[in-house]
């Protein structure tokens, strides 16, 4: 089985920056490809960011260009999301997820391990 964790989520202004991390443990051998994802009350799952295992390829929802960085330390099992200019709209519940694929897709259907979530509320 794989395990994935996340936190770093909180509260803060309108503007500020979080960064969230995503720590995966279990049976992780192979290459992985992680994902963000968020969910917003009453609305559906939607893709924010994925990374390859190698690093070299990302792939951001176009909400979040030039916002927020994804990137990883294998050595470290963990998977990072940094969020800059944050704004109210990005108010979700934030997970992450892996497959073991190794592609960068946006599809929440693509993934089969998910982590429990960590909620970021950005005030106006």
């Amino acid at each position: 089985q794989v395990q994935l964790v996340e936190s770093g989520g909180g509260l803060v202004q309108a503007g500020g920056s979080l960064r969230l991390s995503c720590a995966v443990s279990g049976r992780t051998f192979g290459n992985y490809a992680v994902a963000w994802f968020r969910q917003a009350p009453g609305k559906e799952r939607d893709f924010v960011a994925s990374i390859s295992w190698s690093g070299t390829k990302t792939y951001y929802a176009d909400s979040v260009k030039g916002r927020f960085a994804i990137s990883r330390d294998n050595a470290k099992n963990t998977v990072y999301l940094q969020m800059n200019s944050l704004k109210p709209e990005d108010t979700a519940v934030y997970y992450c997820a892996a497959n073991f694929y190794d592609l960068v897709v946006p599809a929440t259907y693509d993934y089969a391990y998910w982590g429990q979530g960590t909620q970021v509320t950005v005030s106006s």
